[in-house]
């Protein structure tokens, strides 16, 4: 029971601050365009998630930091820093190590 209660929390709480992101598109680094009082909100929302997702973490008995270093190690393996580079600048690898232009998902619909 805890642990659903905990877990439509943080999901109600992501939903908060997607919301504040809804309508704004993509913004720059640093939100020099947002006053503060929205910049206290987003750091109030912020805030509610992830000490839900603390609180969850505890539920669970996961250690949140043990989880997180073992995660960066995995992506860093599954996304070297080349490969993630290329696919920033709009290249994928066909599969067979080509680096073609693209999404990388036109042929699949």
């Amino acid at each position: 029971m805890l642990f659903s209660l905990c877990t439509s929390q943080l999901v109600g709480e992501v939903g908060e601050l997607s919301e504040i992101f809804q309508w704004k598109g993509e913004v720059p680094k640093g939100l020099p365009d947002w006053n503060a009082a929205d910049k206290e909100h987003l750091g109030e929302e912020l805030s509610d998630v992830l000490l839900y997702l603390v609180r969850l973490a505890d539920i669970c008995g996961v250690d949140l930091g043990d989880a997180a270093l073992r995660k960066f190690k995995k992506n860093g393996l599954k996304y070297p820093v080349q490969r993630s580079t290329d696919y920033a600048h709009g290249f994928f690898d066909d599969n067979n190590n080509n680096k073609v232009r693209g999404l990388g998902f036109e042929d699949s619909q």
